[in-house]
């Protein structure tokens, strides 16, 4: 079993210890169910009362938080990404996939499978396909024709990348994905649906990462586009023409219509559905079950089903509490005036949010 002091561990992540250096660190754990002789870390306020009862032997918080804590501590820039790094240290190895073309995956011609590619059990690739160096390719896994894979991929079993998809370097892929679909595109005429072919395809740069299960069709035509960096959760859909700039982070969930643009570093909360043809600003943030229906400007925070400002969303919150007993203060009156007894001051709705 691996064991780290203290010292060390705070060395590797550039961290300043309050206490004993030579404390022994055998393994890790969250602020909770941490005891002696391993480390957390607390970054998240509402764990306030956890990280001042915790009984691990230490944790890692930011430099610049006051208070007193139970053990050593190692004060840091980023609590939560310095314990990542020193999770890798006590995480088991991890799974290799030597190179090489397992003996019953089925390899169109023209295939070019650039050094020290993994082709796992029943991936099928199809004709034209060129796969970068490195890049790992799961069991059950569809490329399809003339697409490409950067260096540095990695598909978990059972991506489907379909015809002409460009996917960039480090790009992951995880269990579900389907890159290229055919988007959600029909004309009404003569009493049926008539399908309008998608001419298009998709590209996805340079490190993105997509969750499992996520589908992201295909232009009708140019393309959907998905720029360096992003990172989509689970379950969310993509339609054809989107373009998501660079580093925006997508929760599960998520639905976004077709040709929208979403500007760079563009956070989409759990279940947020975007219309379609609509701009978002840099750095919006919109919150969960958010319903955007109109163009959103740089750096708004929007939430609620009509994807309002937040702090209105908020206020209209807590107003929606209070109409009931608004609503019974108002028959009170109605009730005083048709009397002619008059109503009183204390009758009228006060201290409204």
């Amino acid at each position: 079993m691996a064991s780290f002091l203290l010292g060390e561990l705070a060395d590797l992540v550039n961290g300043e210890v309050q206490g004993e250096r030579k404390t022994v660190i055998r393994g890790v754990a969250d602020i909770e169910s941490a005891v002696e002789g391993e480390i957390s870390f607390y970054a998240n306020p509402r764990y306030e009362k956890a990280a001042r009862r915790t009984r691990a032997s230490a944790l890692l918080i930011h430099r610049d938080l006051s208070g007193d804590f139970p053990c050593a501590l190692v004060r840091v820039d980023a609590p939560s990404l310095a314990f990542a790094k020193i999770v890798a240290l006590f995480a088991p190895p991890p799974v290799t996939y030597p190179p090489g073309v397992h003996p019953t995956a089925v390899i169109g011609p023209g295939v070019v499978l650039e050094e020290g590619v993994h082709v796992g059990p029943l991936a099928v690739i199809e004709a034209g396909v060129r796969v970068g160096a490195g890049t790992v390719i799961g069991a059950g896994c569809f490329i399809g024709t003339e697409t490409s894979l950067g260096e540095g991929c990695f598909l978990y079993p059972h991506v489907v990348i379909r015809e002409r998809c460009r996917i960039g370097k480090r790009v992951i892929l995880h269990p579900g994905v389907v890159i290229g679909s055919d988007g959600f595109g029909y004309e009404f005429s003569g009493g049926r649906h008539w399908k309008i072919p998608q001419t298009g395809t998709v590209q996805l740069d340079d490190d993105v990462e997509i969750g499992a299960n996520t589908t992201i069709d295909r232009g009708r035509f140019g393309k959907t586009w998905i720029q360096e960096g992003c990172k989509i959760d689970n379950l969310v859909q993509i339609a054809h023409n989107v373009v998501l700039g660079p580093h925006c982070l997508v929760v599960a969930q998520t639905g976004i219509s077709g040709s929208t643009t979403l500007g760079s570093r563009v956070t989409l909360a759990g279940q947020v559905g975007l219309a379609g043809h609509l701009r978002i600003g840099d750095g919006a943030i919109i919150t969960a079950q958010s319903g955007i229906t109109k163009d959103v400007p740089p750096g708004a925070v929007l939430s609620g089903r009509h994807g309002r400002p937040a702090n209105d969303t908020l206020r209209l919150e807590a107003l929606y509490l209070r109409l009931p007993e608004i609503w019974r203060r108002l028959l009170a009156l109605e009730k005083r005036v048709a009397s002619g007894s008059g109503g009183t001051e204390s009758d009228t709705p006060s201290n409204q949010p």
